[in-house]
């Protein structure tokens, strides 16, 4: 019995690490042809460039000694040398951790679809992890972190409760998102944009889902914690999902295939933070609640910002939406200390809690995210030309093309 609780992590890692190829084909098939490589490229160069960082110093920051709460000492267990010798077990909590990481920069680059230089992505992607993603880990999940007990703004507001990613995940990804396509701008066309191969789309998604058992069941304690996890994300997005197509049907609309895909998305987003707080009936209100606010936020951005394949209208509202919805229908018997929704008699204190959090969450993601991208869009510049754009990235970047034969390209490089 011994060896159940590593090898299940180990599994639960190899689950998450399958999500980000997963979105690679949920992202590569909404995308349009000529862009689909690239699009599913950038997935996997966040895959091996995070991954690099995460076992170097990404881990350090995330989970080392805090530095007034702020961040990890980076150069605790670099490298993972001492981890190798002190504690090999813990080396399967470090994989597991540079999964969430992986997915969550991976999840950004959906946003800037079709007009991204692959050269600046790279360089983007183990700075933005550095400041960005691992102190806001630290901020959430690390030992005095500033949200936590023990933190300044955790022993002020009261601790905030998020169990696999809300905050880390999935708000910090939209607002990213967010703050790249403002710094990039708009497409050439900017305008909605059928997407290439649904059966894709719709394959992604399932990946998604299948491997989402491992991100929301990957560190739960005791194996009533880990019945509810596996429920509540299984209940969740079947009620986004359908929610999703009625809010269509409502809207005058057909129901869609990528609004099943994505109601499923908006459901497992919503229930990510939640998934140990609630109970089954709350995973199913949470759930549809997201699904049908989600299919109202995706059309938000039509003349304000051009956010390719939703990430903000998916992640951080949903993301936001499941953060919150803690302190309104959590339960006290699964948060602990005596808290619990205000819907369910709890005083406002848990609420205050996630409230708080989701604004300091906000502000540093959006900021640091806005200032990282500018100077590398000031320097090398973040966008390909519009010739490139009207090409196609695939031909240009990397030389390939989704199907066929390689046309004859003459525009300029990436």
């Amino acid at each position: 019995m011994e060896f159940v609780e590593p090898l299940w992590l180990v599994v639960a890692t190899a689950l998450v690490l399958f999500m980000t190829p997963g979105l690679a084909l949920f992202y590569g098939g909404l995308t349009q042809t000529k862009s689909a490589v690239n699009m599913m490229m950038m997935s996997f160069a966040a895959i091996g460039l995070v991954a690099i960082t995460w076992a170097l110093w990404g881990d350090g920051i995330a989970f080392g000694d805090t530095a007034g709460g702020f961040f990890g000492n980076p150069s605790d267990n670099f490298a993972l040398y001492s981890m190798l010798e002190e504690s090999p077990y813990g080396l399967i909590e470090v994989g597991f951790g540079a999964t969430f990481a992986i997915i969550t920069t991976a999840l950004i680059s959906g946003a800037i679809a079709d007009r991204a230089k692959f050269s600046a992505w790279m360089i983007f992607v183990p700075i933005w992890l550095t400041l960005v993603y691992a102190p806001l880990a630290h901020w959430v999940w690390g030992e005095g972190g500033l949200l936590v007990e023990g933190g300044l703004i955790g022993d002020a507001v009261g601790e905030a409760v998020d169990f696999a990613g809300g905050l880390v995940v999935h708000m910090c990804a939209g607002l990213a998102a967010l703050a790249l396509v403002l710094v990039i701008g708009p497409r050439s066309h900017f305008a909605p944009v059928k997407p290439h191969n649904v059966p894709f789309v719709l394959l992604g998604a399932s990946i998604l889902w299948f491997g989402w058992f491992g991100f929301n069941v990957g560190e739960a304690e005791f194996p009533d914690e880990s019945g509810l996890n596996v429920i509540n994300t299984m209940l969740a997005p079947a009620a986004a999902l359908v929610a999703w197509l009625l809010t269509e049907w409502a809207r005058g609309k057909k129901p869609t295939p990528v609004g099943a895909a994505s109601g499923i998305v908006a459901g497992l987003v919503g229930i990510t933070p939640a998934v140990a707080f609630v109970s089954p009936l709350g995973a199913i209100i949470l759930g549809a609640i997201a699904g049908a606010v989600c299919c109202f936020a995706v059309d938000f951005k039509y003349g304000k910002y051009d956010d390719t394949l939703d990430v903000v209208g998916l992640h951080f509202v949903a993301g936001l939406w499941g953060t919150i919805a803690i302190g309104l229908f959590g339960r006290e018997e699964l948060i602990g200390d005596g808290r619990s929704g205000i819907l369910l008699g709890g005083g406002f204190d848990l609420l205050l809690a996630q409230i708080v959090a989701c604004v300091v969450t906000l502000v540093f993601a959006f900021v640091a995210t806005y200032i990282i991208g500018m100077a590398i869009h000031k320097t090398i510049g973040f966008r390909v030309a519009e010739d490139v754009e009207e090409a196609g990235i695939d031909a240009v970047a990397h030389q390939t093309e989704a199907y066929g034969t390689l046309p004859t390209v003459t525009a300029g490089r990436d």
